[in-house]
């Protein structure tokens, strides 16, 4: 096994474990997409530090990079533009033929990125899977996001919290979107809210789950096992549907005012009509919900133009049916 991890820096690439042999599986792992969503990159320096002192035996290789540097460094979700809106074919596509002189930070970050990501591909003769770490601003338990083939539904079933279906209609140019448009699993795990402990420890777990499940490592190379992973977040996740079908998002215009009513949640329900935020010019607008469904990712921070979603069961069956907030 063959590892790196400089932590004392914020190198693009965060760490990798390779056995060195060719036509194993590769799992990408990115982290810092949004500057102010650190607990993914703490997360990856417990799991590459454990995988170096167990010098775990790996069957292909893992590889960890690190998004937007600079909001990380000034605990922003960006500096000029959203970096998880970029990566649309369109985009990707003009940022090749564009002149790096006129990037903004997070085109230069995205250049930097698409490199490293694609030289990682064409190096690999294996399967390939995405996870992307990611947490929210609104408390909450942790979900997936899916994009691309019908594998990353299995890759995130294997998490054993909510998917969200129906997203990619309404946020468009998304990381998962790139990957899983060239055909390979991609998977989001929103942790939970951004500066929490367990955000971190959510990530942990969903990362061994799916080293284990790509086959990067075995299931008993996995410190505590998997079933101790699939435990954990299965726990925080406890009654919520397995999917989720998100419906509305309440799209802000740029620079548009906009506070959300202190104390949502994640899969919190709400009714239509019910008052969530206020927006516009001196918060004079009362934003309401236009039907009764489950608010997922209230919008506490400053930046983005997406205030909340809402978003129905897609299936009856909820992840642990001992339990249910939806009555």
């Amino acid at each position: 096994m063959r590892t790196s991890d400089r932590t004392g820096t914020l190198d693009r690439v965060l760490g990798t474990v390779s056995t060195g042999a060719r036509g194993g599986p590769l799992l990408v792992v990115t982290v810092g997409i949004h500057g102010n969503e650190p607990a993914g990159l703490h997360a990856m320096r417990r799991v590459l530090r454990e995988l170096d002192r167990r010098d775990v035996s790996a069957s292909g290789r893992l590889v960890v990079f690190v998004g937007n540097r600079a909001g990380l460094a000034r605990n922003v979700r960006f500096v000029d533009e959203d970096m998880n809106r970029l990566w649309s074919r369109g985009h990707v596509e003009e940022l090749r033929h564009g002149d790096p002189r006129q990037d903004s930070v997070e085109r230069a970050e995205q250049r930097e990125l698409l490199d490293r990501l694609e030289a990682e591909l064409d190096s690999a003769e294996g399967g390939v899977v995405h996870l992307d770490l990611h947490s929210t601003s609104g408390l909450g338990p942790p979900f997936a996001v899916v994009a691309g083939p019908s594998s990353s539904r299995d890759a995130a079933a294997r998490l054993g919290v909510p998917t969200l279906l129906g997203l990619q209609p309404l946020i468009a140019g998304t990381l998962i979107e790139y990957l899983g448009s060239l055909g390979h699993p991609a998977v989001i795990l929103e942790g939970g809210q951004n500066d929490a402990p367990s955000t971190v420890d959510h990530h942990e777990s969903a990362v061994w789950i799916t080293l284990a499940g790509a086959g990067v490592v075995a299931e008993s190379d996995v410190p505590g096992g998997v079933a101790s992973h699939r435990d954990r977040l299965a726990a925080a996740a406890s009654g919520l549907p397995s999917a989720i079908e998100i419906g509305f998002v309440h799209r802000l215009q740029p620079d548009e005012e906009f506070t959300m009513l202190p104390g949502f949640q994640n899969f919190q329900p709400v009714t239509q009509g019910e008052l969530l935020a206020h927006a516009g010019p001196g918060l004079a607008t009362e934003v309401r919900a236009p039907w009764t469904g489950l608010l997922i990712m209230p919008r506490y921070q400053g930046q983005g133009l997406d205030g909340y979603f809402l978003g129905r069961p897609a299936s009856p069956t909820p992840l642990d049916a001992r339990a249910t907030v939806l009555g």
